[in-house]
């Protein structure tokens, strides 16, 4: 695959002297043609600003911004026109116009584009049935859900055939159920139409539904990126730990800690489960293996792209000596991490 989009070293800076707010600060990435990438950060890390200066609504201080081949930051305004009809934007509040009917919103850049009358109403009810709203054709916005109301944001945005969706925060006005359904169909727009897709969230959830690849910010610099499992199976940065932290929630906080070695017997360990290191079923025999008995007393597992990640936090309890090397033994194919400041209470 080739990169569609290019950021080289750029840097965004608003206001200037000390009250300047450098909100992008020397990014540099690559986005293939053809996948999905996600953008994540808490408020304030300048993901937002970064998907603004691929659309060219903000021009970079100083960098080079390409999109599929032209340099960004060196067009006129009127230059960016016909590059922008190239690249769709799903926006957080969806962005209807309320006094339009669900065709008429849909059918707005096409009009404004300079189609024809027929080959728009054709335009639009291949897109209103492509998002299942066909039988919504001639409601207002008031009368819709919200998912719906972002079924006809990504249909508007999907009109003039672009070769690139932004999408800024298109699931955090939903609600869970909501939201999976949106992913879904975002998943159809890049598997069946084939357009990249640069997702911009604050969710740790929907990058590890959706994105093939994502890029982790923090005060404006990108901090970590890469291929969603391997970011989220070893994150390097603590932004990504936290991130990681809020969407599995598989580790003990050590106020879990404390209560589960008051009520537990053993020794107490955090071990990862891992598609090319751990297995649980492997981690389990291992354990067993050494004599030792190992209860499961907390952790989670889930799947990235069809491949298991997690941890499990085991008590376990037998011999010391097969203890310490049952967990030698693990050590040398997952991690793990062990509790030296509960040892006083472990066997109590």
């Amino acid at each position: 695959m080739s990169p569609i989009i290019r950021f080289d070293g750029v840097h965004k800076t608003f206001g200037e002297g000390p009250k300047a707010v450098h909100a992008v600060e020397d990014v540099t990435l690559d986005i293939d043609e053809g996948e999905i990438f996600g953008v994540i950060g808490y408020s304030g890390a300048g993901k937002s600003t970064l998907v603004r200066l691929i659309n060219g609504l903000e021009r970079a201080t100083s960098g080079t911004v390409w999109v599929h081949g032209h340099t960004v930051s060196s067009l006129s305004e009127k230059q960016l026109r016909p590059l922008r009809t190239d690249i769709g934007m799903v926006f957080q509040q969806f962005n209807l116009f309320s006094s339009k009917s669900v065709s008429e919103n849909v059918a707005y850049p096409l009009r404004v584009a300079g189609w024809e009358a027929d080959r728009r109403r054709a335009r639009v009810a291949e897109l209103l049935q492509f998002v299942g709203l066909s039988d919504k054709a001639q409601a207002r916005p008031a009368e819709l859900s919200g998912g719906q109301k972002q079924r006809v944001g990504i249909a508007r945005a999907l009109a003039s055939h672009p070769k690139i969706l932004l999408a800024d925060e298109a699931t955090s006005a939903l609600d869970p159920e909501t939201t999976r359904e949106v992913l879904g169909l975002l998943r159809r727009v890049n598997s069946e139409l084939g357009l990249t897709i640069v997702v911009i969230t604050h969710e740790m959830d929907v990058v590890k539904y959706l994105c093939d690849r994502v890029a982790v910010m923090e005060h404006g610099r990108v901090v970590e990126m890469g291929a969603v499992y391997d970011v989220f199976s070893r994150p390097q940065q603590e932004a990504t730990r936290r991130f990681v932290g809020t969407s599995l929630r598989d580790r003990p906080s050590p106020e879990v800690l404390a209560r589960l070695a008051a009520s537990h017997p053993g020794t107490l360990v955090t071990v990862a489960v891992q598609e090319d290191t751990g297995s649980s079923a492997r981690i389990m025999r291992t354990i067993a293996d050494r004599e030792v008995d190992g209860a499961i007393v907390y952790g989670g597992i889930t799947e990235i792209g069809e491949r298991p990640f997690g941890s499990l936090t085991l008590a376990l309890t037998g011999e010391p000596a097969a203890i310490d090397q049952a967990l030698a033994e693990l050590r040398t194919f997952t991690t793990v991490e062990d509790y030296p400041s509960l040892a006083g209470r472990e066997r109590s």
